[in-house]
């Protein structure tokens, strides 16, 4: 095998590398893992920010315990693309926005979960799931 090719070969070791590598982290980074998919919770609050961002948009709910301290919830959901075609706009979820949310809670007991439904006081819901239906 001549030097030339030895080295052609080489490099294109190196961008397969690179190339798996990226593509590595970037499933490791759609991993649901800290979610337990088993349990869902459901609190009642007010809307504190909708940050519909790529590639995941959180909505932060503020909930008031019994003896009334309030506790912020985040509720993690798809990106910006996914919510529109549900159907869910910033819009529908201003800060100050009363509603009872329902969500697969983190594994560690930290105050957020994957946002599974939204029922806004006025009855109004809002699945983010359904932004993945074919039409």
């Amino acid at each position: 095998m001549s030097r030339r090719l030895a080295q052609a070969l080489r490099g294109v070791g190196v961008v397969i590398a690179v190339l798996a590598a990226g593509s590595a982290r970037g499933l490791a980074h759609h991993s649901a893992a800290m979610f337990d998919e088993k349990k869902t919770i459901t609190v009642e609050g007010e809307v504190k920010e909708f940050q519909l961002t790529n590639p995941h948009s959180w909505l932060l709910v503020d909930v008031k315990d019994k003896n009334g301290k309030v506790a912020t919830w985040g509720f993690e959901a798809e990106g910006p693309s996914t919510l529109s075609r549900a159907g869910i706009k910033p819009s529908d979820l201003r800060p100050g926005t009363k509603l009872k949310i329902t969500g697969n809670p983190m594994k560690d007991g930290t105050r957020a979960a994957i946002w599974v439904n939204a029922v806004r006081a006025d009855g109004k819901t809002f699945n983010p799931r359904a932004g993945f239906a074919v039409r």
